[in-house]
């Protein structure tokens, strides 16, 4: 049987309450506007090839999202992040040396980061 590589592509979602304030605090933890605009009522993010989050407006759902991003840059993306105004609620540090900090938006869903040792 041949095993043929798979590409995936991610779009992990973030439902949300208010397009506008959800829009600006993304852009203050991820660094960047929007890379596209599919709707009126959602943002993307490119995080890397084939990787994605985005929000959507489902008043209904908001606050219940949990993701994790892991990044090789961790202490350099916490300090980019703290410079735009943004703290994480909380930070962990887990037995094999990962880092882990987590972060809520105004709906709060948590937004993760980890990194570190064995973090990959």
């Amino acid at each position: 049987t041949e095993v043929r590589p798979v590409t995936v592509d991610l779009f992990a979602g973030i439902p949300v309450r208010d397009y506008s304030v959800a829009a600006a605090w993304y852009e203050r933890l991820l660094g960047a506007p929007p890379s596209f605009l599919p709707n009126d009522i959602e943002a993307v993010w490119g995080l890397a090839e084939h990787r994605h989050v985005f929000i959507k407006v489902a008043p209904e759902h908001a606050g219940h999202a949990t993701h994790t991003l892991f990044v090789g840059d961790f202490d350099a993306r916490m300090a980019q992040i703290a410079a735009r105004g943004l703290e994480p609620a909380e930070r962990e540090t887990y037995a094999n040396g990962v880092r882990k900090a987590t972060f809520r938006d105004p709906d709060g869903n948590e937004i993760g980061f980890g990194g570190g040792p064995g973090a990959k």
